[in-house]
């Protein structure tokens, strides 16, 4: 009880610092004040002058002593998300017990069936809702798929609404837009995921999904950076188990190929699992062209031809094999 009035007096103190009322007796002008909630009182804790009287308590009016009651008795919502329909938040459980745990009648089962029908329906009224609501389950399987964080998936949605505003949709499958819009969305953030690693979890094709990339950078005004070899760097280097000092030195390989004009026009994740092959070489830690192959998801082939071309342009020595 004490610790739960101490954190609605700091928090009613902090507000009242930033409203800017000054928080000093005229008194004493000690800054020792306390807030009484029951009357709503501010008072100097040195001479006892009541400072301020009927102050409003903008916190909850229940108390709570423990984390768990605070968390049941709050009545807040879920946060906001943009993959949500915006018309109704909430959802129709499909569990088949009550708020007591026991077992619905069949009788019950069918209504509430009947009744979650209804509410997808009501949720979706006009065919762009029905699009967006399939392109948001969309979106949550390929965020689920490719592990990408809820920014990312936030702006993916954004590009797609801007497709979808400006008729670029229409005659193409929602799969390979969002595709193309979750593409365009790492490339903005400088998430290191490639267009067939993105393609990889999608029933479209490549082609299509590159033709809809495309799309949206002509049509949607999106502006998307130059790919950089370097944010593939930590990922592909946590893949493989390499050190700190490793994934650093390969970075100041690509820094130093790109300073020299090397990196123009190369796979940016074959230039990144080259460098990774040299630092580690470097290092100590060695790893086959394979394996490094198969955590950039290129071909050894290109690893092999960027590595050569990086160490003869770079002039890199590398230690003797044993």
């Amino acid at each position: 009880m004490e610790e739960d009035e101490t954190i609605r007096e700091a928090r009613f103190l902090k507000a009242m610092t930033e409203s800017g009322v000054p928080l000093r007796c005229p008194q004493c002008g000690s800054t020792r004040l306390i807030y009484d909630p029951s009357r709503g009182e501010i008072i100097c804790a040195d001479c006892g002058y009541v400072i301020s009287e009927r102050e409003i308590d903008r916190g909850p009016e229940w108390r709570a002593f423990t984390p768990e009651e605070r968390e049941k008795r709050s009545r807040v919502g879920a946060p906001i998300s943009r993959l949500a329909p915006e018309s109704i938040s909430t959802d129709i459980d499909w569990r088949s017990k009550d708020a007591s745990g026991r077992e619905i009648s069949l009788r019950k089962k069918i209504e509430m069936l009947r009744l979650r029908k209804w509410h997808v329906r009501a949720r979706a009224q006009s065919s762009i809702e029905r699009n967006l609501t399939q392109a948001a389950m969309e979106l949550e399987r390929l965020g689920a798929q490719l592990g990408l964080p809820r920014a990312v998936l936030d702006r993916a949605l954004e590009i797609y609404r801007k497709a979808l505003d400006s008729s670029l949709v229409r005659g193409r499958s929602i799969e390979s837009v969002m595709a193309a819009a979750v593409y365009a969305a790492c490339r903005e953030m400088r998430l290191p995921r490639t267009l067939d690693e993105i393609a990889m979890y999608t029933r479209a094709g490549r082609k299509d999904v590159a033709r809809c990339y495309r799309l949206l950078l002509r049509e949607a005004a999106i502006k998307v950076p130059l790919p950089n070899a370097a944010d593939f760097v930590p990922r592909i280097g946590s893949m493989l188990k390499l050190s700190g000092p490793t994934i650093r030195k390969a970075i100041e390989i690509i820094e130093k190929a790109r300073e020299m004009g090397l990196t123009a026009g190369k796979d940016p994740a074959g230039l990144a699992a080259a460098a990774i092959y040299i630092a580690a070489m470097l290092n100590g830690e060695m790893r086959t062209q394979k394996e490094v192959a198969r955590a950039a998801r290129v071909t050894e082939v290109t690893v092999r031809n960027r590595y050569k071309e990086l160490v003869k342009k770079l002039g890199i020595k590398l230690p003797m094999k044993k």
